[in-house]
């Protein structure tokens, strides 16, 4: 089956993401699959609350957690949201270069908010010793933020593989809708943290 669907900039639809049925079936099925990731991650979120203070007379959330680095990654992920919208924008201009510089720009700041995260698990781990093992307050951190990276490192993967494999072939109404449907998941990424920077690291560091 060839998906040789090439764009020609003069007869390039509007939203080549979804020109197609295959394009806007997988619209449609990514939004189906992020509803059950929103429904998990609220189970995720409603068991750290329940948690958060079952600390065994282990390091608390007050002891643990500096909002600068928290901070730093925030806005290293809020950035890669954005870059990925620059890229939705090249695409739908029929820039495919610009497009994949924009998306990784977008793969480097991912990879740098992963890094951030890195440290930080291995700064609580050896500096106070809190590990998903400590108290059930670190098993439901650990388990959500830790899950929210796998999610991160799963974006990223999907990212790489995309750029590599369409690097040659540039644009077309088959790997457009592939880009959109990933951008979108970035984005679900991106809302999540905002919602784990609240309610784990703010509310965290107000005790």
């Amino acid at each position: 089956m060839s998906h040789d669907h090439s764009l020609n900039p003069e007869t390039m639809p509007q939203e080549p993401e979804k020109a197609t049925l295959e394009g806007k079936n997988k619209f449609l099925g990514l939004w189906f699959f992020l509803g059950g990731e929103t429904v998990l991650f609220a189970s995720l979120f409603g068991t750290y609350l329940a948690l958060r203070n079952s600390t065994a007379n282990g390091p608390a959330s007050t002891d643990l957690f500096g909002l600068e680095l928290v901070f730093v990654m925030t806005m290293l992920l809020l950035t890669s949201s954005l870059t990925s919208v620059y890229a939705m924008y090249q695409m739908k201009n029929n820039n495919f270069k610009k497009m994949q510089l924009w998306l990784g720009i977008t793969a480097f700041l991912g990879m740098a908010f992963l890094g951030c995260e890195i440290y930080e698990f291995y700064h609580y781990i050896h500096e106070y010793e809190f590990t998903f093992r400590s108290s059930a307050f670190g098993s439901a951190f650990y388990t959500l933020v830790g899950f929210h990276g796998g999610h991160v490192v799963f974006g990223l993967s999907w990212l790489i593989v995309l750029m590599l494999r369409n690097a040659k072939r540039g644009l077309n109404l088959y790997n457009a809708p592939k880009y959109y449907t990933f951008s979108l998941y970035w984005h679900f990424i991106d809302v999540v943290w905002v919602f784990i920077f609240t309610v784990v690291y703010l509310m965290g560091k107000v005790g």
